[in-house]
């Protein structure tokens, strides 16, 4: 790890189909958008680091998940997470949105220090819907 760089974190992106995913992970990480982004085929991952309140972190961001945006708010209550909506278009919010995400993280070290390394929230609690099986994996909040 840099010697400068606190802690890296493990960011995913989720929404539904079309929402934006990748552009939001493009606009971040290259400031740039293209309104003609193929959909993504399986993972698109980017690594990208920032500065909050004097912290340098790392952030490691993957964007693979289809979630409606009701089921992501209420996992995300539920898990007492953040929920945060930003355009990728407009720019609006962007930047906030990960350094945002970045500070809650960098205040609450037991969600990164290296005793929890490999913890996370189990997705898999879902029950399955009119539309298909229940996402199975980790959510990792580190």
């Amino acid at each position: 790890m840099d010697e400068d760089v606190l802690t890296t974190l493990k960011i995913l992106i989720i929404g539904e189909s079309g929402v934006g995913k990748s552009s939001l992970l493009l606009r971040f990480t290259d400031d740039t958008f293209d309104p003609e982004l193929a959909a993504t085929i399986g993972v698109d991952f980017k690594v990208k680091t920032i500065s909050v309140d004097g912290n340098k972190a790392k952030l490691a961001i993957w964007e693979n998940r289809e979630v409606d945006r009701n089921e992501g708010l209420k996992f995300a209550r539920k898990h007492s997470m953040l929920f945060i909506e930003a355009s990728a278009k407009t720019c609006d919010g962007v930047q906030c949105a990960f350094e945002e995400l970045v500070e809650k993280i960098i205040q609450t070290p037991g969600l990164w220090e290296s005793e929890n390394q490999n913890k996370g929230v189990k997705l898999t609690h879902r029950e399955e819907g009119p539309g298909g099986g229940a996402c199975g994996g980790y959510c990792s909040m580190l």
